[in-house]
């Protein structure tokens, strides 16, 4: 295959996932990872993930359903077709999400980020690599991974309280500086 007939698959991100069926008309319950979680509705066109394949679906409904979310996939009528996409992670292209302010970061562009404290002695210790972030209720909580190259190997969770506890992020260097006592 010659480079010219290359394609190149835009960068994807992974807004939420189909969790189960909704009824017996073909509606799929879906959890978002929006904020708030009706913007995955927002997205007409989901490219849908699950067990190494990809297909494209078109949502042409979708709604609040007591505490969550439902939506009904173009074309899909049947209770037992829509339970083929039971457990599919929902993706988009990152280019369609909405552009942000200077002094903002959308939470997927954190994940593998190095995250670095300082010893007692001004020295730069590396805890491991931002995992993800989960919503608490009080705050958001970094959860760092072990790396290659940390300090040890343990999970840290770690709460997001900008220029408290997060003092610098800076993806383009692939770093989080954070004031964090790596004991605890």
């Amino acid at each position: 295959m010659n480079k010219a007939s290359e394609t190149t698959q835009p960068k994807q991100v992974v807004l939420g996932s189909i969790t189960g069926v909704y009824g017996v008309k073909g509606w799929v319950k879906v959890f978002s990872h929006t904020n708030p979680m009706t913007n995955i509705l927002n997205y007409k066109h989901w490219v849908l993930r699950q067990d190494g394949r990809q297909q494209t679906i078109e949502v042409d409904q979708g709604r609040r359903q007591g505490k969550g979310l439902v939506a009904h996939i173009a074309g899909c009528d049947d209770r037992d077709i829509a339970r083929q996409y039971a457990g599919a992670e929902i993706l988009i292209a990152e280019s369609e999400l909405p552009p942000l302010a200077d002094d903002e970061i959308y939470w997927h562009q954190l994940e593998g980020l190095e995250v670095r404290t300082a010893d007692e002695a001004g020295n730069e210790l590396l805890l491991g690599k931002a995992s993800h972030l989960m919503e608490t209720g009080a705050n958001d909580v970094l959860v760092i991974k072990a790396c290659k190259g940390s300090l040890d190997r343990r999970e840290r969770l770690v709460p997001w309280l900008l220029d408290q506890v997060i003092l610098e992020v800076n993806p383009e260097a692939g770093f989080i500086r954070i004031d964090w006592d790596p004991e605890f």
